[in-house]
């Protein structure tokens, strides 16, 4: 060994006239998991799903809260089906978003979008024939006003026409300022303006909702499912796993007691009877979910450390006279690591589907959230009407995140295995 330019230790290893630089454990365990394609396809799938969950209405087609925009002349779409629509200024004043409230909670339409088949302009309207969803039927006509469509109106001041001039005077809400626009120019801003063109990428919903943005943000219910699920699993499996196997005695029967009383019940039956005692909805599934997954990491935990506590490093942290708390929390837990960041990757994929069946179910997230099983719940009964699309769609991609998840898990449980060492050896 020698001192580098940092002043640190540099170690190397010779094996068959070759040296090696020492890595640290995680460098080494980081090292071997890049080796495995399989698992970094997997850890590619859940950045993936984690950017679009962060991102959530910043990049969704629809950025409406729970992308919950209903138009039911646009029920069942195909995939690519695109509609020319009027966009109508809602008569009332906005309450502003920033950035960080638009992509966490959504933003509401401050337009009335009105899907049509034709238009016509008549003096100082536009005619709009609505689209019915099929183009051999005729909509119904509306008439707007071509100022109501391009501003927000103040109502308590009426609209004046000058039929003379072809001028049309009125006060936008907020604005105390009188506008006044002529009717050419009206006309010119509706045709560059107020027409758009949606464009649904995997088609409709049932209620004519755009299926990609509710498949987007339903990535954020799962992923924070699985998230928040996992962490109270983990701080209560590790808690009591610990406790009971640094222990033993009469600790130790207990804690095994609970954990067999628990583990003797069908989870997917105790969550249900937990989310029935808490009600209905998104929170109670986070708590439901966490409280049933603690059982086997606190199994695994207490199985790591009734072995790890007759190490002499133990020894010598009682011989020093170091408290049992401060022993267990900064030299036993440090060395279970691995085995629990592997059960972690399990305990996700556990959460996802669980979460994804209770919500099938009907007992877990609710309308209008939208949440993957029940988009899969709501659309089956088309399984046999040519669009199975609408309920498959969400169940691939709800596997595909939990085949992610076991990827990643498997990948860490061989890279973590120090029976996997290759000739690069690791520096203790």
């Amino acid at each position: 060994s020698f001192l580098n330019q940092n002043g640190k230790n540099k170690v190397f290893f010779k094996k068959k006239n070759k040296e090696f630089e020492s890595e640290s454990l995680t460098a080494e365990t980081w090292r071997r998991f890049k080796k495995q394609k399989l698992s970094m396809f997997g850890l590619v799938i859940i950045v993936f799903a984690s950017i679009v969950s962060i991102l959530g209405y910043l990049i969704t087609p629809d950025s409406t809260p729970y992308a919950n925009s209903q138009k039911p002349e646009l029920q069942t779409k195909p995939p690519g089906f695109s509609i020319t629509c009027l966009t109508v200024k809602k008569n009332q004043e906005q309450d502003p978003k920033n950035f960080f409230e638009k992509m966490l909670f959504g933003k509401p339409e401050d337009v009335t979008t009105i899907p049509m088949a034709d238009y016509e302009f008549h003096d100082n309207t536009i005619l709009v024939e609505e689209y019915t969803g099929d183009n051999k039927f005729s909509g119904t006509k509306i008439k707007f006003d071509m100022a109501d469509v391009l501003y927000a109106i103040d109502l308590k001041h009426p609209m004046t026409y000058d039929t003379v001039g072809q001028k049309v005077s009125f006060y936008e809400v907020g604005n105390p300022v009188k506008i006044e626009k002529s009717i050419k120019e009206l006309k010119a801003d509706i045709e560059k303006n107020a027409f758009v063109t949606k464009k649904f990428y995997l088609g409709t919903d049932i209620a004519g909702r755009d299926l990609l943005s509710r498949l987007m943000i339903g990535t954020r219910i799962s992923l924070s499912v699985g998230l928040v699920s996992v962490v109270i699993s983990l701080f209560i499996g590790i808690f009591l796993g610990a406790i009971a196997g640094y222990y033993r005695g009469t600790v130790d029967t207990c804690i095994m007691w609970l954990i067999n009383v628990v583990w003797s019940i069908p989870t997917l039956l105790l969550v249900i009877a937990i989310t029935l005692v808490l009600g209905k909805g998104i929170v109670q599934v986070f708590i439901a979910v966490g409280l049933t997954m603690w059982v086997e990491t606190a199994r695994v935990v207490r199985g790591q450390i009734l072995s790890i506590r007759e190490k002499e490093f133990v020894d010598a942290g009682r011989a020093l006279g170091f408290k049992n708390m401060r022993i267990i929390t900064r030299h036993v837990l440090s060395n279970v690591l691995g085995p629990v960041v592997v059960m972690a990757a399990s305990n996700f994929a556990s959460a996802i589907l669980t979460e994804a069946g209770l919500s099938f179910l009907g007992i877990g997230a609710q309308p209008p959230v939208p949440s993957w099983g029940e988009m899969s719940n709501a659309h089956y009964g088309y399984m046999l009407l040519g669009k199975a699309y609408l309920a498959i769609v969400p169940g691939i991609a709800t596997a595909i995140l939990v085949l992610a998840f076991m990827l990643v898990g498997n990948g860490l449980r061989d890279a973590l295995d120090t029976r996997n060492l290759d000739d690069k050896p690791i520096a203790t």
